[in-house]
């Protein structure tokens, strides 16, 4: 089983939980260490969300058909699965409400309005594989994974969080949780933040650079990374699946794109 959380860890991942919801607006779910089946499609929460949206009954029941069933594929690499699912993120899922009925769109994520979305962080996440895991903190949009962020204390390096996504993926851990992951994170409070995505080397776990008046690296690069509309825009705009390498921006090549 996963190793308990340390009071220095307790104490930081406190204060991001707080400036999750009050600084960056996300709802607390709560402490998922002994939840049963935790997954990375929460269908209740999707399913309530799309419910909000206006869709009907049959097409809900469709779409989340069709996602759980391409995120579930366990006979394809891990890679194949997470771009299907990117692009049923990005450009929504067409289904039909009956036999003979025309092809509609199920959007599972407001993409145009950020504010519209369901926004939800759930931390110490246990998720049950052949070894089980439990990530410190899981971003939820509408009730889908699309964010993990590891946490340490001040005095351990995040590469040793970087290492841990990079474990987690792999098939005797949990790799399916992966399945609609987006962004993984790894920070503490002297390093700040690195980030990286589904198959991203540790070399490549980038930091990010923006000028911010919070003090705090950790602070800053996640309120950077992750406010509702900067986080969505990385997710729908910035991913790039190039010849078997997902890719997330640098910081100088995402403000190279915004500024051209």
């Amino acid at each position: 089983m996963p190793a308990p959380i340390g009071a220095r860890e307790r104490h930081a991942q406190d204060r991001i939980i707080h400036l999750f919801q009050h600084t960056l607006g996300y709802q607390y779910l709560g402490n998922w260490k002994d939840r049963p089946d935790n997954r990375p499609i929460e269908e209740t929460l999707l399913t309530r969300y799309l419910q909000k949206q206006g869709y009907t009954t049959a097409l809900i029941s469709r779409a989340l058909h069709e996602l759980q069933t391409i995120a579930g594929d366990s006979t394809q690499p891990l890679y194949n699965v997470n771009r299907a699912v990117h692009g049923l993120l990005r450009y929504g899922v067409k289904v039909k409400a009956d036999t003979g009925e025309q092809t509609q769109t199920v959007w599972l994520i407001d993409w145009k309005h950020p504010e519209n979305n369901h926004f939800g962080l759930a931390e110490e996440v246990t998720v049950k594989g052949t070894h089980d895991k439990r990530p410190d903190l899981v971003l939820y949009v509408n009730g889908i994974a699309l964010g993990i962020i590891e946490l340490k204390r001040s005095t351990i390096s995040i590469t040793e969080g970087i290492r841990q996504h990079l474990d987690n993926q792999k098939v005797e851990f949990i790799e399916r949780f992966f399945a609609p992951l987006q962004l993984l994170l790894a920070g503490n409070d002297t390093e700040g933040v690195r980030y990286g995505t589904i198959g991203t080397p540790e070399k490549y776990y980038r930091s990010w650079k923006e000028p911010s008046p919070i003090e705090n690296l950790l602070d800053r690069h996640l309120t950077q990374l992750c406010s509702k509309a900067r986080f969505l825009e990385l997710v729908h705009d910035f991913i790039v699946f190039d010849a078997g390498i997902k890719k997330t921006p640098r910081h100088n090549q995402y403000f190279g794109v915004k500024a051209s």
